[in-house]
């Protein structure tokens, strides 16, 4: 593949994720950060030092073009997400960060046998607990469809809500990523917000206890 195919392909981006958070982050009244580049420039969810923060295309870059690209675009999404949660934990309030990721069915060939994903640490009480019940929400309401924890990834793998559990106490963060499969996106646009409501009936009983 060349430069184009790749961006439009699911290493480039996560189709429909950004309007599924848009979405529970309007009907949640949660604020939004949403990374508004290409994973192929630098990746916001790895940690500076993995192998796979910048892609093949931007790897062979000068270290000062690589420095440009840190400064541009992955310092300043991961250190609004940072300061947000500091802000409130100063307010004294706790934070549920909730990260939105779709996943492509097919991968290196091989099926995936599942529609929603939810990840977590399971060495954290409160993400384990909200996890449980969320995924039970989620087979209520979307009853059709198959959900798995800590599936296609760990929720402890290298990534920005890893890093977080590492600068906040259990019980002031807690860090749940959510992965939908995007055959759901490219079958339309009415299959995509059913997905979607059904996801946000789910989390909203769990909110307002």
């Amino acid at each position: 593949m060349d430069a184009g195919e790749v961006l439009e392909s699911h290493r480039g981006w996560d189709p429909g994720s950004a309007e599924m958070a848009k979405k529970l982050s309007d009907s949640l009244n949660a604020p939004l950060f949403c990374c508004s580049f290409t994973r192929l420039l630098i990746e916001p969810n790895r940690s500076p030092e993995h192998s796979q923060l910048f892609s093949e295309f931007t790897n062979s870059l000068p270290n000062a073009e690589k420095e440009n690209l840190m400064n541009t675009f992955y310092l300043p999404y991961r250190n609004r997400v940072d300061d947000r949660i500091r802000t409130l934990n100063q307010m004294g309030k706790s934070v549920l960060h909730l990260s939105i990721h779709t996943f492509t069915p097919m991968l290196h060939g091989k099926l995936r046998d599942f529609e929603i994903g939810v990840l977590y640490d399971p060495s954290r009480r409160q993400e384990k607990e909200f996890s449980r019940l969320l995924k039970k929400n989620i087979m209520d309401n979307l009853p059709d469809l198959r959900v798995k924890m800590n599936q296609p990834y760990k929720g402890t793998d290298d990534g920005f809500t890893t890093y977080l559990r590492n600068e906040f106490e259990p019980e002031l963060y807690s860090g749940i990523e959510l992965e939908v499969n995007q055959k759901f996106y490219f079958e339309g646009v009415d299959i995509w917000n059913k997905v979607s409501t059904g996801i946000l009936k789910s989390l909203k009983p769990l909110l307002e206890a």
